[in-house]
C-alpha cells in the first residue's frame, strides 16, 4: 500500500494533525509525518515532495494556518495528489489559511478541507489510496456504514426520550 506524507508547517499544527494520523491508522493506512516550512526550511519541503512518489508515497496533505502557502508548495513540486489542511488561528481564525489553500494557480491544484479538517483529510487521502487498494475500499465502506449506524443510534435514543406521542 502507498503511504500518505503528512507535512505541517510548524509543531503548532499538531493538535489538527493528530485527528488526521488517529484517523488513518483507523483505517489502517500507513503515513510519515514531518514538519518542513514552504517558507523557513523551503529546499526539504520542495525535495520531500519531489521525492515523495519514489519514497512510496500515494498522497500528500499538507497542513498550515495563517499565510499556509505550504500545501500549494508542495503541490508544485508532485504530481500526486496534495490535500490542503487550513488550520485555525491568527487574526481571522483560519479563514485566511483557507483562502491561501484554496486558492491555486491554474495546474497546481490542492484538494482542500475545512479549516482544522484533519479526519476528512485522512479520509480524502484514503479514498485517493483505495481507488487501486480493494481491501482499503472495504473499510472505508465498513467505516462509513459504522458511522451511519452510530448517527441512527442516537436517533432512536432522541426519538425514544424526547418525542411525546
Amino acid at each position: 500500500m502507498k503511504k500518505v506524507g503528512i507535512v505541517m508547517g510548524s509543531d503548532s499544527d499538531l493538535p489538527v494533525v493528530q485527528k488526521c494520523t488517529d484517523q488513518l491508522k483507523a483505517l489502517g493506512v500507513p503515513f510519515e509525518v514531518h514538519v518542513y516550512s514552504a517558507h523557513r526550511t523551503p529546499r526539504e519541503a520542495a525535495s520531500f515532495a519531489q521525492n515523495a512518489a519514489e519514497n512510496g508515497f500515494g498522497v500528500l496533505i499538507g497542513v498550515a494556518g495563517m499565510a499556509a502557502h505550504l500545501a500549494g508548495a508542495l503541490a508544485a513540486q508532485t504530481l500526486l495528489p496534495v490535500i490542503g489542511i487550513p488550520c485555525g488561528g491568527g487574526a481571522l481564525g483560519g479563514v485566511d489559511a483557507l483562502l491561501s489553500t484554496v486558492q491555486m494557480p491554474s495546474g497546481i491544484p490542492v484538494a482542500t478541507v475545512a479549516i482544522g479538517g484533519g479526519a476528512n483529510a485522512a479520509f480524502l487521502a484514503s479514498q485517493i489510496l483505495a481507488l487501486s487498494d480493494p481491501a482499503l475500499a472495504e473499510r472505508l465502506t465498513a467505516a462509513r456504514k459504522a458511522a451511519g449506524e452510530k448517527v441512527l443510534e442516537k436517533d432512536e435514543k432522541i426519538h425514544r426520550d424526547l418525542s411525546e406521542q
